[in-house]
């Protein structure tokens, strides 16, 4: 493997960073070569995908379940018919016979710790009383019927199935529809296919793509439309849920994954070399570490190397990194939080001697590992939190999917009459200001009298 350094010091900071963030952005209009083919021969010409999401979502709205078929048979090169796309009950049930014992008690053990965090974190129905003339509610109701995304393409994601699926239940969701690519890691997977088993999801198909997230924003034959679609995606799949929205609602736009690390000192570049080499699995993963350390920035370059040669996909990991991945020299600690705060990435690990100051500090992440003993690997499979996250600068005011995003709220409001006649002329004045009359009538009426607004 040809070797180019990954260390930048604090006045090339800036620019690296840019850099990542416009490289995993989604944008979309970058393609590879052989999607740019396959858009051709689909399509005739080479469109953005923005312009393929527009056009296979509108077609999905119009021609509903053929549509489907269709996009499915062009662009994931599997026919499929209208029954087979729909995993039946009794593939369900083998697949879950299928896999191991050992690999189900995991999935429990996994399923009760992100089921006891998403329980204990609901939100919870309020109520305040005024005065004894005023009752105002705060009630919480699940979401009716969600649509959940699994990715199929590259590997398997049975954590995935976990950290979208159980979070529904935990807020009391009754239908999910869960929708994944039609592929040996996707809807033809068994691990996959065990865990929706073992969760008591019913409806599981076999779409991916801008196509999977239209038949569930507006419904096909056999697919009721979604309330809500979540999950993670390619960047077609993020497009397409950008483009339904407001006709569904979604979790958020997720691109590519992310990892920052803080460290100092006291950290061990074993460890934060690991870490950095596992961000790059993902292929694409920006993995960056930030310190005002030199000889850590140098024991984790060279702990980068001497493990990459003993992985067995170490070559894919080293070209990643190389794309990817960043080793920031800053001249304080002060500089790299700024730094990392302005990156707000989905991951962020403060590995250093003092963790919990750095932590106050901290205003954007999708997600904070603290201290030496918590790498990402946790967040991504046990820990609890789910580990579908805001990417590309979007922890700036996006959140990681929870229960609570799964709940939609209404306020209750219920007046008595001597509770309406306290606040009469507050009404009153507003809607003098605003030209809106018949709001205060409506109020006069109940108090049987006509006033004129106070100024």
């Amino acid at each position: 493997m040809t070797r180019q350094s990954l260390t930048y010091r604090q006045h090339e900071a800036h620019q690296r960073l840019e850099e990542l963030r416009e490289l995993v952005s989604l944008r979309g209009d970058v393609v590879s070569d052989s999607g740019r083919e396959l858009t051709i021969e689909v399509f005739g010409s080479p469109l953005s995908p923005i312009e393929i999401v527009e056009i296979i979502c509108r077609e999905v709205q119009t021609k509903g379940r053929s549509a489907v078929l269709k996009y499915t048979e062009l662009l994931d090169r599997k026919k499929l018919t209208p029954e087979s796309m729909r995993v039946s009950p009794e593939e369900l049930a083998s697949a879950h016979h299928r896999v191991s014992t050992s690999f189900l008690e995991t999935v429990r053990r996994i399923q009760n710790r992100i089921h006891t965090f998403q329980t204990e974190i609901l939100h919870q129905d309020t109520s305040l009383t005024l005065e004894n003339q005023c009752e105002l509610k705060q009630r919480y109701r699940p979401l009716k019927r969600v649509g959940i995304c699994i990715p199929g393409g590259a590997a398997a994601y049975p954590s995935t199935v976990l950290m979208t699926v159980v979070p529904a239940l935990a807020a009391g969701v009754r239908e999910l529809a869960v929708v994944a690519p039609p592929t040996e890691f996707g809807a033809y997977n068994d691990d996959l296919l065990s865990v929706c088993h073992e969760l008591g999801v019913t409806e599981v198909y076999r779409m991916g793509g801008a196509q999977a997230v239209a038949a569930l924003a507006y419904g096909i034959e056999g697919v009721p439309r979604v309330d809500k679609i979540v999950g993670p995606g390619n960047l077609f799949v993020q497009l397409a849920k950008k483009h339904v929205f407001g006709n569904v609602d979604i979790d958020l736009l997720a691109g590519p994954s992310e990892v920052v690390i803080l460290g100092d000192h006291s950290a061990n570049p074993e460890w934060i070399a690991a870490d950095l080499i596992a961000q790059a699995e993902h292929d694409p993963g920006v993995a960056v570490l930030i310190s005002w350390d030199s000889k850590l920035i140098e024991a984790v370059d060279q702990s980068i190397q001497t493990q990459l040669t003993n992985l067995s996909r170490g070559a894919l990991a080293h070209r990643s990194l190389q794309q990817f991945g960043a080793l920031i020299l800053v001249d304080s600690q002060d500089e790299a939080i700024a730094l990392a705060n302005n990156f707000a990435p989905e991951h962020l690990e403060i590995a250093t001697e003092n963790p919990d100051r750095i932590l106050d500090q901290i205003d954007h992440a999708g997600a904070i590992f603290l201290g030496h003993e918590s790498p990402v690997a946790l967040g991504d499979y046990v820990a609890g939190p789910s580990h579908v996250l805001p990417t590309s600068g979007t922890a700036r005011f996006a959140c990681g999917l929870s229960a609570n995003e799964f709940l939609r709220r209404s306020s209750i409001i219920q007046f008595s009459l001597d509770g309406v006649q306290q606040v009469a002329d507050d009404v009153r004045t507003m809607a003098h200001k605003e030209g809106l009359t018949a709001h205060s009538a409506s109020v006069d009426k109940r108090l049987c009298k006509e006033h004129p607004p106070k100024e």
